[in-house]
């Protein structure tokens, strides 16, 4: 019994992704350009950029997932990331379980 949680725990750790949250990010980029800018750092999981569905534009932030937590820094050391002219804001991204965060209804 032991066994089989210790084997579900290290699937669960090798799942985990490190988030990148990046502000600034001009109209005319697409996921697909981030993915292939922030793959220079490491390896991309995944690229969320979320569309405004009244607009149809994006609404200028995302989240870059990596799989390894020296990916994430590799992306912080550098001193500023620049796309189509534009300097973006980037911040590490610190994960919260649902317990911890605040209750929108209170």
């Amino acid at each position: 019994m032991a066994a089989a949680s210790a084997v579900r725990a290290v699937g669960r750790r090798s799942r985990r992704l490190f988030d990148i949250f990046v502000a600034e990010v001009p109209w005319t980029v697409s996921s697909k350009e981030l993915k292939e800018y922030f793959s220079q750092f490491g390896s991309v999981q995944r690229c969320q950029l979320p569309f405004d569905r009244d607009t149809g534009f994006h609404r200028r932030y995302c989240w870059i997932k990596f799989s390894t937590p020296e990916e994430v820094q590799n992306v912080l050391q550098k001193d500023s990331h620049i796309l189509e002219g534009s300097k973006l804001t980037l911040r590490q991204q610190t994960r919260r379980r649902r317990s911890q965060r605040k209750n929108p209804s209170a």
